[in-house]
């Protein structure tokens, strides 16, 4: 079968949650089907990062472009939309003209789109089966939002941005033939909206690489915490600036020693709206995190908003080290707090709890090794991809025969 995978992020290096996602499933695909990729990208991308993606794909043809660039007059056209303004803000004709020609000279058999932003532009495509993985539900992001505002009129605005938000998903889901998810609560918010949902809707989670992250990379020092996450996404910037604030400080006072790791790019942000003291250091973007996850005692995941299922969590665990999050954090993954991982959700309890694991080796112990376990047996990517790769081609064969 040729399989048109169209991606929101050129999925190579695999360096965030979005594009680690859509490596893998592509790889998945490829190893029994040939996949064609069309992606928008960042501009000069690195010559051996498209030839990695080559390598698995039949083709691979980018727009040099970041997918959530707005056009103000889209925008403001949007206002008055039945679409989210951002979908219409957003749209690219060039993306879509690519992508009909793409499948039609090509002579796709399937076409598999990545997150909202890639749903209009495989609507293009007729006579095909069609597929939505959706990594993340934008209309839950909306209405966490709306529920944390306090402001009458903006929480007004938020309101009705999330209810647009949600009718939009849902007729994507609608119209097309698969929609995959990566967690229950996902799936089972869309099942209850659109007709056959128990058929059309399943749910294929985030995974991690086992050949790559793997337990043994570096010996674990004591009092060391690590929160691998870029600044430059606003659910990270605020897990920091709530855990600088309300729980480091918490932390210092019954262990003064302890410090505290920030991966990734902080470009641009407002680092003076942080806590920060000589405890906290800021790595910078690390091309391998391998070394520094594994290093540090504990890896503290403080997130309360954001959507999807955190992959920094899964790489924790495979390479051993041990998780202390928020409810928020771990949220559509089947994890068990003091078994798997510790969870806390109010500041003083999670200051607790990560000195509960920074002073017991023993409690260390049996956390990485449960999680460990738990990742190999339910959250691997081999087996994630193994999944992904029969439900498509039931859909495609489904569809078939409907038509």
């Amino acid at each position: 079968m040729k399989i048109l995978f169209i991606s929101t992020w050129f999925p190579h290096p695999p360096s965030q949650g979005s594009k680690i996602r859509a490596f893998h499933l592509i790889q998945a695909l490829a190893r029994k089907h040939q996949v064609g990729l069309v992606s928008f990208s960042e501009p000069g991308i690195e010559k051996e990062n498209v030839e990695a993606v080559e390598k698995i794909c039949s083709f691979v043809k980018t727009i040099p472009r970041d997918p959530y660039q707005e056009d103000p007059r889209k925008a403001l056209l949007g206002f008055f939309s039945p679409r989210p303004s951002v979908v219409t803000a957003i749209y690219s004709a060039e993306m879509a003209d690519l992508v009909r020609k793409t499948a039609l000279e090509w002579g796709a058999d399937c076409v598999a789109a990545q997150q909202f932003v890639m749903a209009p532009y495989a609507m293009k495509i007729n006579g095909v089966p069609k597929i939505l993985d959706l990594d993340f539900l934008m209309a839950r992001v909306l209405y966490e939002d709306f529920i944390a505002e306090r402001r009458w009129i903006a929480r007004m605005r938020k309101w009705m941005a999330y209810k647009k938000f949600e009718h939009y998903e849902k007729s994507l889901c609608e119209q097309f033939d698969g929609c995959f998810v990566v967690s229950d609560e996902d799936a089972a918010g869309i099942q209850r909206m659109i007709a056959r949902g128990e058929e059309r809707v399943k749910v294929i989670p985030n995974g991690v690489d086992l050949s790559h992250y793997r337990l043994g990379v570096s010996e674990p020092a004591a009092n060391t915490l690590i929160y691998n996450g870029s600044l430059t996404y606003a659910a990270n910037f605020d897990a920091m600036e709530y855990f600088l604030r309300e729980i480091f400080p918490l932390i210092l006072r019954q262990i003064p020693e302890t410090r505290l790791r920030i991966t990734g790019k902080t470009d641009g942000m407002a680092l003076d709206r942080l806590n920060l003291n000589a405890q906290v250091e800021f790595t910078g973007y690390l091309d391998d995190i391998r070394e520094a996850v594994a290093g540090s005692w504990a890896s503290v995941i403080p997130l309360r908003i954001g959507g999807g299922t955190r992959l920094k969590i899964l790489e924790a665990m495979a390479l051993g080290t041990a998780v202390v999050s928020t409810s928020k954090g771990a949220e559509g993954l089947l994890l068990e707090s003091e078994k798997h991982l510790l969870i806390a959700d109010d500041p003083a309890e999670f200051a607790a709890q990560t000195v509960r694991v920074l002073q017991s080796p023993e409690l260390r112990f049996d956390l990485v090794g449960n999680a460990a376990q738990l990742v190999r047996e339910r959250y691997n990517w081999e087996d994630i991809g193994y999944d992904f790769c029969l439900a498509v081609e039931e859909i495609a064969a489904r569809s078939r025969s409907h038509a």
